[in-house]
C-alpha cells in the first residue's frame, strides 16, 4: 500500500490518494492550499515524510501529511480512511501508530481503517434503571481488547462521575450501579435522565461509552402518564401512585399495568385509568357564563368498587382560589353540585381547572384536559352587533333594558326584551367615514366605521348609499359589525354634490352626521422646480382639493412620485430618479380622475458634486472637525449645492448617526454645523482626536454619502469639547483694551466665529483664539447685566458667558470696568507728604511687631509642627478608613443566597405562633394547661358562662362594662382581647362579627371626637384593636407558612450572616456591620477572618432522630471573637438544618483547644489568663489564646471546676499536657499554657469593668488625652450603606412579597380584602371623602398592626435566636416599612435619624408599591359573605383543638367576677339585654360556680 500525493495542474487542490493494488487507489482527501491559485506537480517530502513542500505561484507551503487529532471518535477515525491514522482504543484517540502505546501488544490496541472494527457496545442489559434500585449490568462489548488489570464503569451525570467496580466476562463486562444516594434528583418536570455509561481501566482514559437512562416512575402523578410511559411503570389505584416495583407497592391493590411492562396483564394501558372521558357534548370546556350558577356533568370511567362507594367532590380553580362541592356518580356520569361562577379580573373569558376528587384527596385524570371556560359577554362586546356576532357556544344576546351584551338569564332574569343571534340589532349606526373628499369622476373607495353594521356581509350588501349614489361592499373587506369599505361611482358630472352616508340592516338604518362631498381637485402650482436627477426631492404640489379620493397618486413625466402626506391645499411627494435630465410635465390621479399642471414643469438638474469640506484656523490642515457638542462651521465646496433645498449633514459614531443641517450659500459653497454627538467627553484624546465617517444628505445623492470611503476626502476629526476657566476672582476689573480668558484645548477644532463672549447683555468681539487662551475686545462702556429671563438689571455687575457652537456655554464670572480717574489722575503735595507720613509709621509699627513675632517663633514652629503631624495622621487614617468603607460598598453584595435556606424554613407550629404573638413573653400560659382539676369541678358553670360569651348582646355589653371602668388598664385590655380570641377560636364566623361591630363603634366614637380620623387604629387603646390584630394573626398564619415566610426567613439569616463577617462586641452588642446607628462600632476594629474546624462529642448531641456530621466541620470565625460567639458560630454551623429550640445550648458546653496528639486546653471569656488594663478587663478572644487559622476545636459538655483546677492548677504546671507545645513560639502578650485557665473567680476581681472590642467610659473626658489616636465617629457611618446595600435585595423581596395581590400563584388572603372593604364601607357611610384618611386605616389594621410585629420578631414564626444586634438591624427594616405605609412627607436633613437618611431614597418607591397594593385590592371583586364564611369555617375546624378554652372562659369569668356590679347594671339598663334576661343568666352562672368551687 502507498500514500500518493498528487496535484492536477492550473487547480488549486491537493489530492490525497491511497493506493491500494495495481489495479485499486482511493482518494480520501483534498487540501486547499491557497484559494485560486494552482499547485506546481513539483512536490517533496522532509526528512520525516511528514510534511510535504508544496509550490505555488507566488509561495512555498508546508503541509502535514495527516490531521489525525481532529477526528474525535472511533466511527469518524476508520471513516476518513487516511492510511495514516487508526484508533488508540486504550487512549481513547485518533493517531499514528508511532503515538499509540503498546500498539503492537494487540491488534486492537490500535486500529486501522481497513480493519473497520471499532470496540463498541452493542447493548446493556438491562438498558434502563428506576432510580431508586441498585443491580448488575451485562454489557455486551464486540472487540474488547484483551487488557490486564482491573476495569472499572463510569456513569457520568452533570460532567460529574460516578466510578463503580466491574468484571470481564466472555463478551463484555459485569459492572454495578452506583449508589441510589449518590445519584444526582430527576429535574422537576421530568421522569428521568440519561447518564454517560463508560468503561475504564484503573489507571486511563474511557475506551468505550454508551448512553444510560435512569428513570423514577414516582415522579408520574396520574394514571394516564404513568401507564403510557415509556419506562416499566404500573399504576396503583387504590393507593394513588405509580410503581416499578407492585409487588412491594401494590399489595391487595388494582393494578393497571404500564405498556412497557413484558408479559401479559389483565389491565394495561391507559384505557383502564379511571379517568374523566369526556363532557356531555364531548367538547373538553365546559361553557359557563359568569354570575350564573350551573351544575356541571361529565363522563367518567371508574374501575373497581370501592371507587364507586366513595365520596366525590368536584374542585374548580378559579382564579387560584379553590372551591369545591359534592357530587355524586349515577351511571358513568358525575353531576356536581351547583355553584356560581365568577371571576375578578377584566378578560373576557378565563380558564378555570377541574377535577373530580375520590377518597379524598385522588383526582381522577383528565387526559383530554377538560376544563372550564367562565366569560362575561358584555368583557366580549361592546355593541349589539358584535354581541350577535359572537360564537354561537357562548349564547350571548343583547338585552336592551340593560342596553349591553348578556345571556339570557342576566337580562333581568329573562324577563326583559332579549336579542337573540337570528335577530337583528334596531340601532346602526355610523360613526366616520374616509376619505370625506371625491373626485366627481367616482372610483372611490370609502371606509366606513360604526356599531351595528350588520353581522353578516348579505345584511349590508345593497344597503350603502353615498350622498345618494349606491356604493358596492369589498366582502374581503367586510369587518362584522364594524367596518364597511364600498367603491362608489361618481355623479359623472362637474357638479357641487353632496349628502350623508347611509348603511341600510333589514328594516334599520344608520346616517352618518357629516357628508360625503364630490369635487374637482385643481393643481395650482409646485415647488421646488428643480431636483437632482437621483431622485429623493420633496416636492410641494399646491391646490384645491388634493385629498379628494381614496387613491391619489402623482407622476413627473412618467416617473412616480410616491405620496408622503395630502390635505385639501396640499399634496406632499418624493421625486423618483430619472436617467437624464430635462424638464417634465407634472400628472396627479385622484381615483378615476386625471388632472395635469401646465404652467410650470418640474426640472431634473445634474447631481451635486462635493469637492471638499473643511474647519479650523488658517494654520492648521483644513479638514472637517467637530467637537461632542457640535456648532462647528465647517465651510463645504462643491457643483450643484443649490438645487437641494433641506441639505443635511451626518457623522457615524459607534454605529449611530448623528445630523446635523447645512445652509446653500451660493451653487458652490454651503455652511454646515458640526451635529452634536452623543460621545464621552473624558474618553476623547485632544492629541489623538477620534476619525470618524461622514457625509451629506443631499436628497437621493450616493455621491455625497460616505465621503471617508473616498481617498480624496480625510475623515471627520473628532476632539474634546473645549473648557474655560472662571475668573480667579468672582469679580474682574476691566483695565486695558482686551479680555483674555484661560481655557484648555480653544482652538482644536474651533475657529473665532464658532466661540461668541457675552458680557451681559452685549458682545465681546473675539478678535484670537490659542490653544490656551481666547482674547476678546469688550464694548467701550460697561453694559447692563441681564437675569435669567432675559430682562436688563441695571444695578449687578454683568456676567461674562463664553458660548462654544450655540450650545455649549461657560460662565466665567462678572467683570467691573474700572473708573476713568483715581489712579491715573495727579496727585498734589499734601496728600504726598500724609501718605510718606502713613507710610513710616507703618513701617515703625512692623519692626515692633517682627521683633516680637521672632521671639515666639521657635516655639510656636515647633508647636505648629507637632500640630501638623497629628493632623497629617489623622487624615491618613481618616482616609483609610473612607478608602476601606469605599471597597466594602462596591464589593459586599457577594453570593449571600447560595445557603439561605438549606435545611428548610424551621416554622413553629401553629398553636406556639398564635400564643407567642397573643401572650408574649408568658412561656406556659393557662390556656395551654390540660391538666387543671380545679376547672373540671367548675365545668357546668363554665359552660354556662361560654354561652353567654356566644350571645353576642352579652358580649359586647361585656366589652363595653370592661373598657368604661377607668381601673380596667392596657395591660386587662390586651389581656382580654387575646382571651376572647382564644375562646372564639373554634367560632371565627361569630368572632368576625363581633370584631366588625366593635370597629364600627370604634370609628363611630372617633369621628364624633375631637380626635383627627387619621389616629384610629394607630395604638391599641381598646379590646378591638387587639382583636383585629389577633384575628389576622389567626388567619394570615397560612399565608405566612406558603408565602411570605420564605423572603421574611431570608431576610433574618442574611442579617444574621452579614452581621457575622464582622467584630460583634460581646458586651454592647455593635458590630461593624449593622443598620442601626446606636448599634455601630465607631471605630477601627483589626481583625482577621479564620476557619477552624470543630468537633462535638456524641455525649453532647442530644438531637435525636438527625444525621448531623459533627467531625471537623468547617466554621467560618473571626480572630476577635470571644469564647462564647465561637460556640454560637460552631453550633449555628454544625445545627444549620436543626430549630434553635432542639440544639444544645453553648451555656452547657466547654470549648476545648485540639493541639497535637494529646494537647488539649478549655477556652474561657474569663479566666485568670484575662488582660487587666487598668480598672478595664478584656474578656479572651481566639487570638488571646493564639489559636491559628484552620485550628481544631471540640465541644464537650461541661466540666466541673474542680476537674479544670485539678488538671489546670499552677501545682501541676510541670506535669500537664501541654508540654508537647512549642511555647517559646508565643509572645510575652499571649497568655503562657503554663498558667491556670480555670473559670475566674469572680470575687477577686471587684471593681473591674468589662470589655471586649470597645470601651464605653462614664464620662468622656476621662480619654481627652488619647484624642490624637481617635477619629471622628461619624466617618464610621459608610458602614451602614454598606450592610443596606447587601441587604437591600432580601428587603425588596419581602415587601414586594407583602404589597403584592399575586404571590406565586395563590391568591390573595380573603381576610386582606375583606377587612379592607369592610373599611372602605365605613369610610363611604361616614362621609370621609380624603383617600389619606382610608390608606391610614389599612395601614394603622394590617401593615402596622400585624406586620411590623413579625418583622421586628420573626421569632415569633421561626424556631430561631434573635440576638440583639439583628434585633436593631431588623427594628430599622420595620420603622422603614412603617414609613412606606405613612401618608405623610418626612422632610430629612443632616440632623434626621440615620436609619430614616439610609432608606430615604427607597421610601418613595415603597409607597407606590402600597398604593398600587391597596388600589388592586380595592379593583377586585367583592368576597361573599358565603366564601368569607366557608373559609372561617374551614378555619375553626382546622384550630379547634389548639387551646384549653375552658382556661379562657376560667380566665375571662375572673373579669367578671372583678366588674360584676357594674357589668350587672349594665346588663339590667339594656333593653335588648332585658329581653334575653342577661342579667338572670349571669346570676345564674354565678351560683353555679359559687357552688362548684366549693370542695
Amino acid at each position: 500500500m502507498q500514500v500518493l500525493l498528487a496535484s492536477v495542474f492550473n487547480l488549486h487542490l491537493l489530492f490525497q490518494v491511497v493506493v491500494e493494488s495495481r489495479s485499486s487507489a482511493l482518494e480520501y482527501g483534498d487540501l486547499t492550499v491557497e484559494e485560486g491559485s494552482p499547485v506546481n506537480p513539483d512536490l517533496h517530502f522532509d526528512s520525516q515524510l511528514m510534511h510535504l513542500y508544496v509550490m505555488t505561484e507566488k509561495k512555498v507551503s508546508k503541509v502535514k501529511v495527516q490531521e489525525c487529532s481532529v477526528y474525535r471518535s472511533c466511527l469518524e477515525c476508520l471513516g476518513a480512511k487516511d492510511p495514516y491514522c487508526g484508533w488508540c482504543s486504550l487512549e481513547n484517540k485518533c493517531s499514528l501508530r508511532s503515538d499509540c502505546q503498546d500498539a503492537a501488544k494487540d491488534p486492537l490496541y490500535w486500529i486501522s481503517y481497513k480493519s473497520g472494527r471499532c470496540t463498541t457496545i452493542t447493548s446493556v442489559i438491562p438498558n434502563q434503571l428506576q432510580r431508586t434500585t441498585a443491580r448488575t449490568l451485562d454489557l455486551i462489548i464486540d472487540n474488547l481488547p484483551s487488557l490486564t488489570g482491573h476495569f472499572l464503569c463510569a456513569f457520568t451525570v452533570l460532567d460529574k462521575p460516578l466510578i463503580t467496580n466491574a468484571t470481564r466476562k466472555g463478551s463484555g463486562v459485569n459492572c454495578t450501579t452506583p449508589r441510589t444516594d449518590l445519584l444526582p434528583s430527576i429535574p422537576p418536570g421530568q421522569h428521568h435522565f440519561t447518564a454517560k455509561l463508560s468503561v475504564r481501566m484503573t489507571s486511563g482514559p474511557d475506551f468505550v461509552a454508551t448512553n444510560f437512562t435512569f428513570f423514577d416512575c414516582n415522579t408520574y402523578s396520574s394514571c394516564t402518564q404513568c401507564v403510557s410511559s415509556s419506562f416499566p411503570c404500573d399504576w396503583c389505584v387504590d393507593g394513588h401512585r405509580c410503581t416499578h416495583d407492585t409487588a412491594e407497592n401494590c399489595r391487595n391493590d388494582i393494578l393497571v399495568t404500564g405498556v412497557s411492562r413484558a408479559g401479559p396483564s389483565y389491565r394495561s394501558g391507559p384505557a383502564f385509568c379511571p379517568t374523566i372521558n369526556a363532557t356531555v357534548g364531548n367538547s373538553p370546556e365546559i361553557l359557563v357564563a359568569s354570575g350564573i350558577k350551573k351544575a356541571i356533568k361529565v363522563k367518567v370511567h371508574i374501575i373497581g368498587q370501592f371507587i364507586v362507594q366513595t365520596r366525590f367532590v368536584c374542585q374548580f380553580n378559579i382564579e387560584g382560589r379553590v372551591t369545591s362541592v359534592n357530587a355524586q356518580l349515577l351511571g358513568d356520569t358525575i353531576y356536581c353540585d351547583q355553584m356560581e361562577f365568577s371571576y375578578t379580573s377584566r378578560a373576557p373569558n378565563i380558564t378555570a381547572t377541574f377535577a373530580v376528587i375520590w377518597g379524598g384527596s385522588k383526582p381522577l385524570d383528565n387526559p383530554d384536559n377538560i376544563h372550564i371556560v367562565i366569560y362575561r359577554c358584555r368583557d366580549m362586546a361592546d355593541n349589539c352587533g358584535m354581541c350577535l356576532a359572537l360564537a354561537k357556544k357562548y349564547d350571548c344576546g343583547w338585552c336592551q333594558s340593560s342596553d349591553r351584551c348578556e345571556v339570557k338569564d342576566q337580562c333581568e332574569r329573562g324577563s326583559a326584551v332579549w336579542l337573540n343571534r337570528s335577530q337583528t340589532c334596531p340601532n346602526p349606526e355610523v360613526t366616520s367615514f374616509s376619505p370625506e373628499l371625491g373626485p366627481w369622476e367616482g372610483g372611490t373607495n370609502i371606509t366606513i366605521r360604526g356599531i351595528n353594521l350588520g353581522k353578516t356581509f348579505q345584511d349590508i350588501y345593497t344597503g350603502v348609499m353615498i350622498a345618494g349614489i349606491n356604493c358596492q361592499p369589498y366582502e374581503h373587506l367586510y369587518i362584522k359589525t364594524k367596518q364597511i369599505v364600498c367603491k362608489v361611482d361618481g355623479p359623472g358630472t362637474n357638479e357641487a354634490r353632496h349628502g350623508p352616508v347611509l348603511v341600510r340592516v333589514e328594516d334599520y338604518r344608520g346616517e352618518s352626521k357629516t357628508h360625503f362631498n364630490f369635487v374637482d381637485p385643481v393643481i395650482t402650482g409646485i415647488s421646488p422646480k428643480y431636483g437632482p436627477k437621483s431622485g429623493g426631492t420633496m416636492l410641494q404640489i399646491t391646490g384645491k382639493y388634493m385629498n379628494a379620493g381614496s387613491n391619489i397618486q402623482a407622476f413627473i413625466g412618467d416617473l412616480p412620485c410616491r405620496i408622503l402626506s395630502t390635505d385639501q391645499n396640499q399634496a406632499l411627494c418624493i421625486t423618483s430618479a430619472s436617467d437624464k435630465i430635462g424638464t417634465k410635465k407634472l400628472r396627479m390621479k385622484f381615483d378615476k380622475g386625471d388632472r395635469y399642471f401646465e404652467k410650470e414643469l418640474f426640472e431634473y438638474v445634474e447631481d451635486p458634486i462635493i469637492e471638499s469640506a473643511e474647519s479650523g484656523v488658517a494654520s492648521q490642515i483644513k479638514v472637517p472637525k467637530g467637537i461632542p457638542a457640535g456648532g462647528i462651521r465647517i465651510s463645504v465646496t462643491g457643483k450643484n449645492l443649490a438645487y437641494i433645498q433641506k441639505p443635511q449633514m451626518y457623522v457615524y459614531y459607534e454605529q449611530k448617526m448623528f445630523i446635523s443641517e447645512c445652509s446653500v450659500q451660493s451653487n458652490t459653497s454651503m455652511t454646515c454645523s458640526s451635529p452634536v454627538i452623543e460621545a464621552d467627553d473624558s474618553k476623547l484624546d485632544a492629541d489623538n482626536p477620534l476619525k470618524l465617517e461622514y457625509g451629506f444628505r443631499m436628497d437621493n445623492v450616493s455621491g455625497v454619502q460616505n465621503l471617508t470611503l473616498n481617498n480624496n476626502f480625510s475623515p471627520f476629526l473628532l476632539f474634546p469639547n473645549p473648557v474655560f476657566i472662571p475668573f480667579d476672582k468672582e469679580v474682574k476689573y476691566y483695565k486695558s483694551e482686551y479680555l483674555n480668558i484661560n481655557g484648555q484645548n480653544i482652538d482644536r477644532a474651533c475657529q473665532e466665529s464658532d466661540v461668541k463672549v457675552r458680557i451681559g447683555n452685549s458682545f465681546c468681539n473675539v478678535t484670537s483664539l490659542s490653544r490656551q487662551q481666547l482674547t476678546c475686545r469688550p464694548p467701550e462702556t460697561q453694559p447692563p447685566a441681564v437675569n435669567s429671563e432675559g430682562q436688563v438689571n441695571g444695578e449687578a455687575l454683568p456676567e461674562v458667558t463664553v458660548i462654544v457652537g450655540g450650545s455649549l456655554k461657560f460662565n466665567i464670572g462678572h467683570l467691573s470696568y474700572s473708573p476713568a480717574q483715581g489712579l491715573n489722575g495727579p496727585i498734589s503735595k499734601p496728600t504726598m507728604i500724609a501718605a510718606i507720613g502713613i507710610v513710616v509709621v507703618i513701617i515703625l509699627i512692623f519692626s515692633g511687631f517682627l521683633i516680637a513675632y521672632r521671639r515666639k517663633s521657635t516655639e510656636s514652629n515647633r508647636v505648629l509642627k507637632n500640630m501638623q503631624e497629628q493632623m497629617d495622621i489623622l487624615e491618613l487614617r481618616v482616609a483609610a478608613e473612607c478608602k476601606e468603607a469605599f471597597a466594602e460598598l462596591q464589593t459586599e453584595m457577594t453570593d449571600l443566597t447560595g445557603d439561605l435556606t438549606s435545611g428548610g424554613i424551621p416554622f413553629l407550629d401553629y398553636r406556639t405562633y398564635a400564643m407567642k404573638i397573643l401572650f408574649p413573653n408568658v412561656d406556659d400560659h393557662a390556656v395551654l394547661q390540660w391538666e387543671r382539676p380545679e376547672l373540671i369541678r367548675k365545668e357546668k358553670g363554665l359552660r354556662c358562662f361560654g354561652q353567654l360569651i356566644m350571645n353576642k348582646t352579652f358580649l359586647l355589653l361585656f366589652i363595653r362594662t370592661l373598657e368604661s371602668n377607668r381601673y380596667f388598664s392596657m395591660r386587662d385590655k390586651v389581656n382580654v382581647a387575646s382571651l376572647i380570641m382564644v375562646t372564639l377560636q373554634s367560632k371565627m364566623e361569630y368572632c368576625t362579627d363581633i370584631l366588625k361591630t366593635l370597629l364600627a363603634e370604634l370609628i363611630e366614637k372617633c369621628m364624633e371626637g375631637k380626635s383627627h380620623p387619621k389616629l384610629l387604629l394607630r395604638r391599641t387603646e381598646s379590646v378591638a384593636e387587639k382583636m383585629l390584630s389577633a384575628w389576622f394573626t389567626f388567619l394570615l398564619y397560612k399565608f405566612l407558612r406558603e408565602c411570605a415566610g420564605e423572603p421574611l426567613f431570608m431576610l433574618f439569616r442574611a442579617v444574621k450572616q452579614q452581621v457575622d463577617k464582622g467584630p460583634v462586641d460581646a458586651i454592647t452588642s455593635e458590630a461593624r456591620y449593622s443598620l442601626s446607628e446606636e448599634k455601630l462600632i465607631r471605630q477601627s476594629i483589626d481583625f482577621k477572618p479564620m476557619t477552624v474546624y470543630v468537633s462535638i462529642s456524641q455525649q453532647a448531641v442530644f438531637v435525636g432522630g438527625l444525621d448531623l456530621n459533627t467531625e471537623n466541620v468547617p466554621v467560618k470565625v473571626l480572630d476577635c471573637d470571644t469564647i462564647s460567639q465561637v460556640k454560637e458560630k460552631s453550633l449555628d454551623t454544625i445545627y444549620r438544618a436543626t430549630p434553635y429550640s432542639q440544639r444544645p445550648r453553648k451555656d452547657d458546653l466547654d470549648l476545648e483547644w485540639r493541639t497535637g496528639t494529646s494537647g488539649r486546653l478549655i477556652l474561657y471569656d474569663e479566666d485568670s489568663t484575662n488582660k487587666i488594663e487598668g480598672d478595664w478587663k478584656r474578656r479572651n478572644t481566639l487570638n488571646h489564646y493564639r489559636v491559628p487559622d484552620g485550628g481544631c476545636l471540640n465541644l464537650v459538655s461541661k466540666q466541673s471546676s474542680i476537674y479544670n483546677l485539678s488538671i489546670f492548677s499552677e501545682k501541676n504546671e510541670k506535669s500537664h499536657k501541654y508540654e508537647t507545645l512549642n511555647l517559646s513560639k508565643f509572645s510575652s502578650a499571649s497568655p503562657p499554657l503554663s498558667r491556670a485557665t480555670s473559670p475566674l473567680n469572680h470575687d477577686q476581681d471587684q471593681g473591674l469593668k468589662v470589655w471586649h472590642l470597645v470601651k464605653h467610659h462614664d464620662n468622656d473626658n476621662q480619654k481627652e488625652g488619647e484624642r490624637g489616636n481617635k477619629m471622628v465617629s461619624e466617618i464610621y457611618l459608610t458602614r451602614l450603606l454598606a450592610t443596606k446595600g447587601t441587604l437591600q435585595k432580601f428587603v425588596d423581596d419581602l415587601f414586594e412579597t407583602i404589597f403584592s395581590t399575586a404571590h406565586r400563584g395563590s391568591a390573595l388572603p380573603l381576610a386582606i380584602k375583606y377587612m379592607f372593604d369592610f373599611l372602605d364601607d365605613q369610610a363611604l357611610q361616614h362621609g370621609i371623602s380624603d383617600p389619606e384618611v382610608v390608606h391610614t386605616w389599612k395601614s394603622n389594621s394590617l401593615p402596622l398592626r400585624f406586620w411590623v410585629n413579625i418583622i421586628k420578631n420573626p421569632n415569633f414564626v421561626f424556631d430561631i435566636h434573635k440576638s440583639n444586634i439583628v434585633d436593631s438591624c431588623l427594628s430599622v427594616v420595620a420603622q422603614t416599612f412603617m414609613d412606606s405605609c405613612s401618608t405623610s412627607d418626612h422632610r430629612l436633613g443632616k440632623d434626621s435619624p440615620s436609619s430614616k437618611l439610609l432608606y430615604a431614597k427607597d421610601i418613595p418607591c415603597y409607597k407606590e408599591w402600597v398604593e398600587r397594593y391597596y388600589s388592586d385590592i380595592k379593583m377586585m371583586s367583592a368576597i361573599s359573605d358565603q366564601d368569607m364564611n366557608a373559609m372561617l369555617a374551614e378555619e375553626s375546624r382546622l384550630h379547634t383543638t389548639e387551646f384549653n378554652t375552658n382556661c379562657a372562659l376560667h380566665e375571662l369569668y375572673t373579669y367578671a367576677m372583678k366588674y360584676n356590679e357594674q357589668l350587672t347594671v349594665t346588663l339590667e339598663e339594656d333593653e335588648f339585654s332585658q329581653k334575653q334576661r342577661l342579667h338572670y343568666k349571669l346570676e345564674q352562672v354565678h351560683n353555679i360556680m359559687s357552688e362548684q368551687g366549693q370542695p
